[in-house]
């Protein structure tokens, strides 16, 4: 039997996110490449679908991640994603998903070792829940209608 290697989906912001991110690469810091990056506009662009459809896709957990509070280069981007994000976790807890497999953290560009260790530290935790219930048909069929 092989061992456990979750998939995490991580929906970065392009301004502080996906440029942590690069920052992380450019310093040589190393995360789990089961961590697949989605760069999007905005944290705020990161619908309560893209985070549905992820699971539905096959990920054991989702990151969204975006600029600080009160930095977000679309002004309150990071605000509307924090509350979607609380909705949504909600929505994976009523479908017996697991809230606790999203997670939502504000991140600055400059934060390369942080967003790194945000990867690393979401790793172990989903390796630890292990895999995704989403994976299973009736957990699927909830989820698509709107448990």
């Amino acid at each position: 039997m092989s061992e456990f290697e979750p998939k995490i989906t991580a929906f970065c912001c392009n301004y502080c996110a996906f440029a942590a991110a690069d920052l992380a690469g450019s310093m040589r810091l190393t995360y789990p490449t089961n961590v697949k990056i989605v760069r999007i506009p905005c944290s705020g662009k990161a619908d309560i679908q893209f985070v549905l459809d992820a699971f539905l896709a096959g990920a054991d957990g989702v990151l969204v991640v975006g600029c600080m509070e009160g930095d977000c280069h679309f002004i309150g981007g990071n605000f509307k994603a924090k509350r979607r994000m609380a909705r949504a976790v909600k929505m994976l807890d009523e479908a017996h998903i697991g809230g606790e497999r999203l997670e939502f953290h504000n991140n600055s560009a400059a934060m390369g070792p942080q967003l790194a260790k945000i990867f690393v530290d979401m790793t172990d935790k989903i390796t630890k829940l292990g895999p995704s219930p989403a994976k299973h048909k009736e957990a699927a069929a909830d989820i698509r209608q709107g448990a």
